[in-house]
């Protein structure tokens, strides 16, 4: 599912190779990508950069194919197809299997990868948009059960009628396998933007923070704020990535409550996640929007490490304290700071 991001990068000067001795900590290498039905940018700055830039490219584009819901041949698409029987996988389906598990347990299934039949039922995944009739939504959550989901060493199974999703994952899983790259070609300054999926990898060159801009839900061509990260991944879902309005002029949008089968109303209308891993933030981003505004924090102070900036339905914006520094208003709005010692 798409994630919605403006990743703001001035300040960022490449100095004149003029000289045998120029810093190649300076040397930037960009690749813009169309790939998981998104545009994406990878930016490193280095003395590998270009080899790194090029590498991660093919690996995106690998993933792709591994992980693509409508791609029969996938690891994905093999799986859903398989009525039931044991599938042998790579080990990157594996691990983002495997993640995605433990993120439907600690958000007490809020998350759900295998809520694709209903996600289908609406046509998110086709654009043949509709409003499915309460007993057909009831009759394919009898098939939606994250915990029935096999993944051990190489091989995945899931039951028959069952079908699964990475969408919540699996670009945040691409980001953090990019980022290793970067590492190896020791890279020590690179951004990417993977759809709106924005992860850094230590600070610009010249020393400062990437400075990320978070979509304003309400008008999605300007920005609600920025974020100054270091070495981390900055992910948003939203109400306002992916929707329709109904023939009862209501609008539905394609993040799907697991209880309900209908788009989640919780009281929310964007998540943004910052943390040191990006398909983790990438699967809170989309279980805290279901969880709905109390749960999320709740659920904030019980594992602690993230950071949350959401944004209510009525209007306001909460922040978990430890962003509250490194964030600047771009527009004028209630704000709340939550700590751990508190009540939401």
């Amino acid at each position: 599912m798409r994630k919605a991001f403006s990743v703001v990068m001035s300040g960022i000067c490449m100095m004149p190779l003029l000289t045998a001795c120029t810093n190649h900590a300076d040397t930037m290498k960009s690749a813009d990508v169309f790939a998981m039905d998104t545009y994406m940018n990878l930016k490193a700055y280095g003395r590998d950069a270009e080899a790194a830039v090029a590498e991660a490219e093919a690996r995106i584009m690998d993933l792709e194919q591994v992980f693509a819901v409508t791609n029969e041949t996938s690891d994905i698409g093999r799986i859903n197809r398989a009525n039931g029987a044991p599938v042998t996988v790579s080990a990157d389906t594996v691990s983002v299997l495997q993640t995605a598990r433990q993120m439907a347990a600690e958000s007490g299934g809020a998350l759900c990868i295998s809520l694709y039949p209903v996600l289908r039922a609406w046509g998110f995944t086709t654009g043949e948009y509709r409003i499915p009739a309460d007993n057909e939504i009831s009759n394919l959550l009898k098939y939606c059960d994250d915990t029935k989901i096999s993944a051990a060493d190489d091989t995945v199974q899931i039951p028959n009628n069952y079908a699964i999703d990475l969408g919540a994952v699996a670009k945040g899983y691409t980001g953090d396998a990019v980022m290793e790259i970067m590492r190896e070609h020791q890279i020590s300054s690179a951004i990417i933007n993977l759809g709106g999926n924005v992860q850094t990898l230590g600070s610009k060159p010249d020393g400062t923070a990437w400075t990320v801009g978070i979509t304003d839900p309400s008008a999605p061509d300007s920005l609600l704020g920025t974020v100054c990260v270091t070495d981390c991944a900055v992910i948003t879902s939203g109400n306002y990535e992916r929707y329709f309005t109904g023939d009862d002029g209501q609008k539905y949008w394609h993040i799907l409550d697991p209880e309900t089968g209908c788009p989640a109303d919780n009281g929310l209308v964007s998540v943004t996640v910052i943390g040191s891993c990006g398909a983790r933030c990438d699967a809170l981003s989309t279980a805290l929007f279901v969880e709905g505004t109390e749960r999320a924090v709740q659920h904030w102070r019980s594992v602690g490490d993230f950071e949350m900036i959401l944004v209510t339905s009525d209007g306001e914006l909460l922040m978990t304290d430890g962003i509250a520094a490194d964030y600047t208003a771009k527009k004028d709005m209630p704000c709340r700071v939550v700590h751990h010692n508190e009540e939401p």
